[in-house]
């Protein structure tokens, strides 16, 4: 009975991270459509790379919060913590363990 509890506990936390990396791809995708970039990108490629700019990243900000019903705190709001897609998953997964602690 435990094993199965976890077990599922463990798909739930896998689904929670899938949308959440799915939620700040489509972010970063439709921030670049608007500037007509359709390059592909991966989860740890750098998004200034990619080409998102100064402005992009405050868009950003703004759509995470809204795509995936977070607050993040200004502090928080750092260029590593928006390097890359993966980068702002761990911001938004540790936002998300601080508050259910």
């Amino acid at each position: 009975m435990f094993a199965a509890f976890f077990r599922d506990a463990g798909n739930q936390m896998s689904t929670i991270q899938a949308s959440a990396r799915e939620g700040i791809t489509a972010a970063v995708r439709r921030l670049l459509t608007d500037r007509s970039i359709t390059r592909a990108f991966t989860a740890h490629e750098d998004l200034r790379e990619v080409g998102l700019t100064s402005l992009d990243m405050v868009n950003l900000v703004l759509a995470v919060e809204a795509e995936l019903a977070v607050s993040i705190p200004e502090a928080e709001i750092t260029p590593a913590n928006f390097r890359s897609v993966a980068t702002i998953e761990a911001l938004v997964e540790g936002l998300r363990h601080r508050s259910a602690a």
